[in-house]
């Protein structure tokens, strides 16, 4: 296999399924489509793209609002017929759509969900090269993907699939980037094939198992792990995150053995969990937090006593078993990634029993790098794991000033970029020539842990781009300090600041549901999350919050002062003002720093005009 659309006929050779893609109906059923279903479908919209005129290397969009299986059928039709798909985000404004389609001069767009298909339609007047949209929603009124099908056109299409070689560019990725406008990463078959038989490996899934994915498919973390699921022949149920919970939710009712997911959702789901427990009442919550205890001590492959076994079964039986039930009860794996996953989250979940694992990469490098896996000593808590297969790091010590064995990672392999689509002068920045290879230099900070077997662990220490230096001139790394306070349930959202002030000092946006809980059980009237910040006494518990982590970093590492909010940070407004997060979640400092630019001046003892 080469090409990623060789995957069509590797599974019908290999593991044909009957629900190899499956989603949820107008009236929420089920739908599958089999092995030979997708791939005959792919074909026929492969053979409609040639129909409408377009050419073996035209661009196309996909953006729908949730994973649904005709995204992934259209995107394999891109692929057959020689095209590049321009997978966007169902998230960013009008303006954003424009860029992109303008940048990558996009011929066709394909959506669905809600206003989509208006958002690109307001588009085509600025996008001259935009000649068709589609929906995938029939009942909309709206152009349907359906009417460009072309069965009589499928054996031209054997032609094509002989010119289309694996180092030739299947697709073009937009990064939400933090500041600036967002760039396009190119990947060719190649890229991606690679992860998707090194990564293999990594996923416990077997042929016929079910898994879920409800991650955006337009990010490629997603994506690439849905051609992996495909390579190794497992049934995949498309969703979003909408109804993951719940008796009637996606895994009750699919009751998957795996899936995808990121940091965040897991600390939502912890933090139900932890809430839930805190509205229990006498033994029964003295039980919760007796079990929830046990967790902090929890080591993998851990050797208990005779005692201790006792202790972990009776929690295993009252308490954690519920947790699985509520993730449908047979996860074998969770993988996460795209941000840091607080410890906390990851030995709490390992406890009860439900493994997950933490793996890194980036959009550049299609994704992945490195993971953790099942087999025997194949985790590190605390770290992202071991390089795949074909993939080389290195710690670059010189390119900055970092703490000892720490220093920007590097990376050469098989899945790194072409580049970046017109921007020859980023290129320039983003790879450099060391010992005759070409490195891709990744923005962040790192270093390698030798684990038990010798295999090199790594561990992310921060951003490049995003160390703080005090006007003393000294350097600090907002990421761990973050994610370290953010296990505190009481905390939903916080930013470190400091750059050239004289001490560090945070936002904190509290956790709504939490802090009412906790004050229910001070017996504080409740109002609004706005008036209550402004209250001394939850000021005085924040501030004990804080002095309870401080100690853990450095004394210029520690947060001096801060500030409480109560807005949330989002990756979207309704209003159309500056989202605050990428759409995969990651803090858009520039923007929250001013935004928040007068509580910043206020924490500093600042004036400002």
């Amino acid at each position: 296999m080469t090409r990623l659309f060789d995957l069509l006929d590797y599974q019908l050779q290999n593991n044909p399924l009957e629900a190899a893609i499956s989603g949820r109906n107008k009236d929420g059923k089920w739908e599958s489509y089999s092995s030979q279903e997708l791939k005959d479908t792919a074909e026929k919209a492969a053979a409609g793209l040639l129909k409408l005129g377009l050419l073996p290397g035209d661009k196309v969009g996909i953006v729908t609002y949730k994973n649904i299986p005709e995204w992934i059928v259209m995107d394999y039709a891109v692929q057959i017929a020689g095209m590049i798909s321009v997978p966007l985000y169902p998230t960013i404004s009008v303006s954003e759509y424009e860029y992109i389609l303008n940048e990558a001069e996009v011929k066709a767009a394909f959506c669905g969900g809600l206003d989509l298909y208006d958002k690109l339609s307001q588009t085509q007047k600025g996008v001259p090269t935009l000649q068709h949209i589609y929906t995938f929603d029939k009942s909309s009124g709206n152009p349907y993907w359906e009417t460009i099908f072309d069965k009589d056109g499928i054996p031209a299409l054997e032609r094509i699939k002989s010119t289309i070689k694996g180092e030739d560019l299947v697709t073009i990725i937009y990064t939400s980037g933090t500041t600036g406008k967002p760039k396009g990463v190119m990947l060719s078959h190649d890229n991606i094939m690679h992860v998707v038989t090194a990564t293999g490996k990594l996923i416990v899934a077997k042929p016929y198992e079910k898994v879920l994915s409800f991650l955006p498919l337009c990010h490629i973390y997603e994506r690439a792990i849905s051609f992996c699921y495909y390579y190794k022949g497992v049934s995949v149920f498309l969703c979003g995150t909408d109804n993951l919970i719940g008796p009637d939710g996606d895994l009750a009712t699919v009751r998957p053995i795996s899936f995808t997911t990121v940091p965040r959702l897991l600390e939502k789901i912890y933090e139900a969990i932890y809430n839930k427990g805190l509205a229990l009442e006498g033994t029964k919550r003295k039980l919760f937090f007796w079990a929830l205890d046990l967790t902090d001590d929890y080591e993998l492959d851990q050797q208990l006593s005779f005692i201790k076994n006792l202790k972990w079964k009776l929690a295993n039986k009252l308490i954690f078993s519920k947790w699985r039930a509520a993730l449908g009860g047979n996860i074998k794996q969770i993988i996460t990634g795209a941000a840091p996953c607080p410890i906390k989250i990851l030995r709490v979940f390992c406890a009860a029993g439900i493994p997950i694992r933490e793996a890194y990469g980036l959009t550049e490098t299609s994704p992945t790098l490195t993971g953790n896996s099942l087999e025997p000593n194949g985790t590190m808590i605390g770290t992202v794991g071991y390089a795949i297969n074909g993939v080389e790091l290195y710690i670059d010590k010189a390119s900055g000033e970092y703490k000892e064995d720490e220093g920007e990672i590097l990376a050469h392999g098989p899945n790194v970029m072409i580049g970046y689509y017109l921007k020859p002068e980023i290129n320039d920045q983003v790879f450099q020539i060391i010992d005759g290879k070409k490195w891709f230099c990744t923005g962040d900070i790192g270093k390698l842990i030798k684990g038990p077997d010798g295999r090199e662990f790594l561990k992310i220490t921060d951003r490049k781009k995003e160390l703080l230096k005090t006007s003393g001139g000294k350097y600090v790394a907002p990421a761990p300090i973050e994610n370290r306070i953010k296990e505190d349930f009481l905390v939903e959202q916080l930013m470190v600041l400091g750059d050239n002030q004289k001490f560090v000092s945070a936002l904190i946006l509290p956790s709504e549901v939490a802090l009412k809980n906790w004050c229910l059980h001070k017996k504080m009237e409740w109002t609004n999350l706005a008036d209550m910040i402004k209250n001394e006494i939850i000021i005085r518990k924040y501030q004990k919050v804080i002095d309870s982590y401080n100690p853990e970093f450095g004394h210029i590492e520690q947060i001096k002062k801060f500030k409480l909010i109560a807005t949330p940070w989002l990756p979207i407004h309704e209003d159309g003002s500056l989202a605050e997060l990428t759409p995969t979640l990651k803090l858009k400092r520039r923007i929250i720093m001013e935004k928040y630019s007068q509580e910043i001046a206020a924490i500093y003892g600042k004036v400002l005009n």
